[in-house]
């Protein structure tokens, strides 16, 4: 139990708190507010107050930025900072990505999976890293660097998972806090078929739990920020009771859930073995309180139609983590089947399992396993579209943390939680020649759109962190490479 109340002495200077004036930005903006579509904005000004909400948009401005602001703003003008990025063609605001699954002291072991499928992988890679953050030294270096690379990478929000260890996992809400990225700060929840060096018990479990969120609601009481979210590991890591007490506290604080669903056959015939009493293994997590509108599935790969029915039911969405399920080959989710039944659906890069903590390359693969999906279905409409994953890296991130009316698009009452990308950036693996540039006002709108629809998908494709310019959360720039 955590009791050393110096834990608290100390007062966290978030990057995304800083003071900050009335900011008009300007340059093209470009979102997927819907399932399917893009919105291009080129020559707009958005107005971000001095609280990092958004409070006007103007498309197609192309009068004085600083009077717009002190009209709009209804300060003086020397309140006002005007942040022009029209000057480059290849230049774009685009919303900050939407990590929902990322086990964040797993970050050490990138790319290190060998020839191993899920279970293995765990006992083999997984379990000896994450016992070694009982050394809260550990903790300190790994977890600063996984939520700095995240943010140079565009993440802007994260629901992490940590390790059993409590003062490790309050180590990792002050990392993501300090740098100024939204998180949910997830101890994983361990009393049951986990290795003797890595176990817990049931009451070190609830109390831990209990514990984080005590130490997150104090280190940000608002929740805008950093949030605790009650993390049972997967159904195997934990006894019924335990999760049906887990189930309870997440219905009477109404807060936030995170676990790991149908990722591996293997694993799904070993809950049932495990797990008798129950339907299947959603039908678990249903029976013990574990589903709701807060709850966050990762994986969700080999549903049944009833488990569909359940999240339906329940409201629960679904973290795709198609880096993951490829690198330890756990099998290729049915995304379209399950957003045209309704869930949610949002990105995850599921590190280690994934080896990369870049959401954008996560996008990517979503599209190309969706097509690996098809060539063995025959059915084009499981196919994903360029749109369809960048919505699912934003919008769907937003809906599954149901913070859409906060996040994942540029629209006034939102937060502007942002990226600015540069594809033409000297050290860039992406080559843009004159006749692919948009001219926006000197050409034909729908030529300077399709090409700039081009070089979204040059972007999604080629494109990674060094495309990232700058990255803002709550209208702050808390990433500056230039």
């Amino acid at each position: 139990m955590t009791t050393d109340s110096s834990y608290f002495t100390d007062q966290i200077q978030a990057r995304c708190r800083d003071p900050i004036p009335y900011t008009v930005y300007y340059g093209t903006f470009a979102h997927t507010p819907i399932l399917g579509s893009m919105e291009v904005m080129p020559k707009t000004a958005i107005g971000v107050d001095n609280t990092g909400l958004i409070t006007f948009i103007e498309k197609s401005f192309q009068g004085d930025l600083l009077k717009l602001g002190v009209e709009k703003f209804g300060v003086e003008e020397g309140s006002v900072k005007v942040v022009d990025k029209s000057g480059s063609e290849t230049k774009f605001f685009f919303p900050g990505f939407i990590d929902t699954h990322i086990h964040a002291p797993q970050y050490p072991n990138n790319g290190i999976f060998g020839e191993t499928t899920l279970l293995d992988w765990l006992n083999i890679y997984t379990y000896p890293l994450e016992s070694s953050f009982k050394d809260a030294a550990v903790a300190h270096e790994v977890y600063s660097r996984v939520v700095n690379r995240t943010l140079e990478c565009g993440t802007t929000t994260a629901a992490y998972y940590g390790t059993i260890h409590t003062r490790a996992t309050e180590i990792l809400a002050d990392s993501a806090l300090k740098a100024g990225q939204r998180a949910l700060i997830g101890k994983s929840c361990m009393n049951d078929h986990s290795p003797s060096f890595y176990c817990e018990t049931t009451e070190e479990s609830k109390q831990g739990t209990l514990d984080l969120m005590n130490y997150a609601h104090k280190r940000d009481p608002s929740g805008e920020l950093i949030q605790a979210i009650i993390t049972p590991r997967f159904a195997a890591s934990c006894t019924d009771e335990l999760m049906r007490w887990l189930g309870d506290l997440r219905k009477s604080k109404n807060c936030y859930c995170q676990t790991h669903l149908s990722e591996n056959h293997r694993e799904i015939r070993w809950m049932a073995q495990l797990f008798p009493q129950y339907d299947s293994y959603t039908d678990i997590y249903y029976q013990t309180g574990l589903l709701g509108r807060k709850t966050i599935l990762a994986h969700c790969i080999h549903l049944t139609d009833d488990e569909r029915d359940l999240l339906v039911k329940t409201g629960a969405g679904v973290s795709h983590c198609p880096t993951s399920n490829s690198s330890i080959t756990s099998g290729e989710a049915r995304i379209r089947w399950l957003l045209n039944s309704g869930i949610n659906v949002s990105l995850g890069t599921d590190c280690s399992g994934g080896f990369s903590p870049s959401i954008l390359e996560v996008a990517r693969h979503a599209l190309l396993v969706s097509h690996h999906l098809v060539m063995s279905t025959h059915n084009d409409k499981e196919k994903l579209s360029v749109k369809d994953v960048l919505y699912l890296a934003t919008m769907g991130g937003a809906n599954v943390l149901n913070l859409s009316d906060k996040l994942g698009s540029f629209a006034v009452g939102k937060r502007f939680d942002a990226q600015l990308i540069e594809l033409c950036n000297r050290d860039s693996n992406i080559d843009i020649f004159d006749f692919q540039r948009p001219r926006w006002g000197s050409q034909d709108p729908k030529v300077s759109h399709t090409r700039f629809d081009n070089l979204i998908c040059k972007w999604l494709f080629n494109g990674d962190d060094r495309n990232v310019d700058r990255v803002y959360v709550n209208g702050r720039p808390v990433i500056y490479r230039v």
